[in-house]
């Protein structure tokens, strides 16, 4: 026993040895054996796990084939990875907002201390979902217009070659052939494509485009009609025929397009997009092309009623020139006046003629008798006589012409002289003033009235413009298209909107429905605000633009 207590120094230098000698009994791991551990502890313990989530910031398939999202709910959010083999396996293709159960182990990621799931399987989180996302997806496309009525093609009635979109292993194939060969036997063209999985879309989409390509009508036949056939199956089974691309494939196909996709119930978006649906692929066969059979005996009917039809109208026709040929008259009825008219002529063209001639000579003779020689010199006397006379007077006439003239040139000038145009022109130069000053008033005035007008207009258009609304505090809700929002109810959750301001515009994303916020009571005016309302109050009526 010490009878010294420790200083100060002392309990220090002995409170650090007892800290080392306690640290140095805890075993160190290093950062990558603290890593290893967790994702051996992860993984063991969740090594089979189901997850139920919303998918969350999925942009498809990497250049990889691995796809990289995140299963999200209302307070968590889980990393989620489907490897390129697993992804091929999915019977439908994920996308963004939809409700999924996922299937596969927890695991970490040590290069960033992340945890996430390494998905295996995944299916939608029931029928439900999938409705639901189907109906949203229908009517987005239905506003587009490619469902309408007026955009469908009509069928050709005798198509030469028929396109098949189609397994070329399954059923659906032969009955195709059997019932076009059973009908009407022709050219038949099939493009393989998968019938279920997530490629479906994507192929039958590409199929639709190739048939309306410039490849067919060069290389090979064109095809008239088009039929895109797939047995019946679960709403999973037949949702690759949902893809936006197969819809948009075949309403913008130039070729008339037929569906043939599941059995009478079933019903897909193709469906509605097609120029016509068929029930099932049988039922495709019997409309794209009629029964020959059925034509021949119809041709035949038709042929058979033509030739009685002919058989009448020759025997009407030959009836009716029969009595049209009774009652003509004969030829000699028809010629009997003519006839005598002329054998009346005939009697009298002897004696016409003789008494022609003599009354022809008789005139002769008299004017024979007043062209004698004698006659003739004496008017040539008569003649020669005043044109002499004409001459002697001929330049006295000129004479009086020119003095005439003269006098008229003079009288003329007089009133043409100097002071007279000087007069007139003054005249005119005033009347030009004149006119000068009321054309420029009168483009004055125009300018003014026209000038009042903008601005009442201008006024009008700010009073009216909805950015005097929005200077006031409102806002537009603007979605992803670029359309302006109307009503609560056609917006959905996670819908990325856009907020229009008086200076500029802001994103936002739609969220849950839920109660409102507190609407907080409304300022009460300023004592300024009111002097103003009662000044506004006071003022007299000022009118407006109307």
């Amino acid at each position: 026993m010490s009878f010294f207590q420790d200083s100060p120094s002392s309990q220090a230098e002995n409170a650090a040895s007892r800290a080392e000698n306690a640290t140095s009994n805890v075993a160190e791991y290093s950062v990558s054996e603290i890593s290893g551990a967790l994702k051996r502890t992860v993984e063991d313990t969740f090594s089979h796990v189901r997850v139920r989530g919303e998918i969350s910031g999925y942009r498809g398939p990497h250049s990889s084939g691995h796809a990289y999202f995140a299963l999200k709910d209302e307070r968590a959010r889980l990393e989620a990875v489907i490897w390129r083999g697993s992804m091929s396996r999915l019977k439908f293709r994920p996308e963004e907002g939809m409700e999924v159960i996922a299937t596969g182990k927890l695991t970490t990621y040590p290069g960033s201390s992340k945890y996430q799931i390494v998905i295996e399987q995944m299916e939608p989180a029931g029928a439900g979902a999938l409705m639901a996302l189907l109906e949203e997806r229908k009517q987005r496309l239905a506003r587009e217009g490619l469902f309408d009525t007026a955009r469908k093609k009509p069928l050709p009635f005798m198509p030469r070659v028929i396109g098949v979109i189609t397994s070329p292993t399954g059923a659906v194939i032969r009955d195709i052939i059997h019932r076009v060969t059973d009908r009407f036997p022709l050219h038949v063209l099939v493009w393989p494509v998968r019938v279920q999985g997530e490629t479906t879309g994507e192929e039958v989409a590409r199929a639709v485009q190739g048939f309306n390509s410039g490849y067919f009508g060069t290389v090979l036949p064109r095809p008239d009609v088009l039929i895109v056939a797939r047995g019946g199956g679960s709403l999973e089974d037949l949702w690759g025929f949902n893809d936006e691309s197969v819809v948009r494939a075949v309403a913008g196909s130039a070729l008339p397009v037929i569906s043939a996709v599941g059995h009478e119930t079933d019903w897909t978006l193709i469906d509605l997009a097609a120029d016509q649906r068929a029930p099932t692929p049988t039922g495709a066969a019997e409309i794209a092309v009629p029964v020959r059979s059925e034509l021949q005996a119809r041709l035949a009917s038709h042929s058979a009623r033509l030739g009685a039809s002919m058989s009448r109208l020759l025997d009407r026709r030959r009836e009716a020139y029969r009595s049209l040929q009774r009652a003509l008259p004969s030829t000699d009825q028809l010629f009997a006046l003519p006839r005598r008219r002329f054998d009346e002529a005939s009697a009298r063209l002897g004696r016409a003629l003789i008494t022609g001639t003599a009354q022809k000579r008789a005139r002769f003779d008299g004017l024979h008798r007043h062209l004698s020689p004698r006659l003739l010199q004496q008017q040539i006397r008569e003649r020669q006589i005043r044109l002499r006379q004409i001459g002697l007077s001929l330049p006295r006439a000129l004479a009086l012409m020119a003095h005439t003239s003269r006098n008229s040139l003079q009288q003329i000038a007089v009133r043409l002289n100097g002071e007279l145009i000087l007069r007139r022109c003054r005249q005119w130069a005033l009347g030009l003033d004149h006119l000068q000053r009321r054309g420029d008033q009168a483009i004055s005035h125009y300018l003014e009235r026209y000038l009042r007008r903008n601005q009442q207009l201008k006024r009008l258009l700010d009073t009216l413009s909805y950015t005097s609304v929005l200077k006031r505090g409102f806002a537009i809700v603007i979605n992803d298209q670029g359309q302006p929002v109307k009503a609560a109810t056609a917006l959905t959750e996670g819908e990325h909107l856009t907020l229009r301001f008086h200076d500029g515009d802001r994103a936002a994303i739609a969220g849950a429905k839920g109660n409102p916020p507190p609407v907080r009571p409304a300022a009460k005016p300023a004592a300024k605000e009111k002097k103003l309302k009662k000044a506004k109050q006071a003022e007299p009526d000022q009118g407006s633009l109307f």
